[in-house]
């Protein structure tokens, strides 16, 4: 039980880093675009990345990886689990297809268009925060109970090739998000290869493109704040 104690808390750790990246994006929505009249070409492109770069981040966890397949095979019990969970981030995802719904060709969002594309992000931070909370508050304590010790073990070292691969890429220079699912694809099966079929979040739809072209450069300060959720995702 050692080793699934050492695992779980590894995976909270993780779970720690994304919850703080989603409050801190939701924050910035609350107290920053809700507050505006209108929202500017640079600034929807600068919450359409944080999305995308939320989501993949969310996409590519270690508890998606390694500890929901092993439930899958480990607990019957846990198939009603694991929908809700597939549930909470199908909302996300909905939420997010309405918001490009809603983008489509405008070039600048005003009044209540606003609330309507901050209500947008806000409920998809919201679900995948829910699911989160419900990822710790059962489906670890399920996975405690139903998983047995060799496969704890393997999970375990799972974990740690995942983190050795990840330094590596971020070594080799690429973004952490990317760094983080060039290794997770690595060791999604034995062989190296992602089997897409055992990763349970729907794929998102490509995110509204916002051309930039007559629009000002985004000011450094949302440069800064873009790098720094980057940052935070993969501490």
């Amino acid at each position: 039980m050692l080793t699934a104690t050492y695992t779980l808390v590894a995976l909270s750790v993780e779970q720690a880093s994304v919850r703080l990246s989603l409050l801190s994006f939701q924050k910035y929505v609350r107290n920053t675009l809700m507050q505006q009249n209108s929202l500017t070409l640079s600034q929807l492109e600068y919450a359409c990345e944080n999305l995308n770069t939320l989501y993949q981040a969310f996409h590519w966890r270690k508890t998606e990886m390694y500890l929901i397949p092993a439930m899958r095979e480990a607990s019957e019990r846990a198939g009603q689990l694991l929908d809700e969970l597939n549930r909470l981030n199908q909302s996300a995802l909905t939420a997010i297809r309405l918001l490009q719904d809603k983008l489509g060709a405008l070039a600048e969002v005003r009044d209540d268009q606003v609330s309507e594309v901050c209500d947008s992000i806000d409920g998809f931070c919201t679900a995948l925060l829910k699911r989160l909370e419900k990822e710790e508050q059962e489906l670890f304590g399920l996975a405690r109970q139903a998983i047995a010790g060799e496969t704890w073990f393997s999970i375990a070292n799972q974990l740690m090739m995942h983190d050795k691969h990840l330094d590596e890429m971020k070594r080799s220079g690429l973004p952490p998000v990317e760094a983080a699912r060039v290794a997770a694809r690595r060791r999604a099966l034995p062989d190296g290869e992602a089997d897409e079929r055992q990763i349970s979040i729907p794929g998102l739809q490509v995110l509204p493109v916002v051309q930039l072209d007559e629009a000002p450069a985004p000011s450094s300060r949302a440069a800064v704040r873009h790098k720094s959720h980057d940052d935070v995702i993969m501490k």
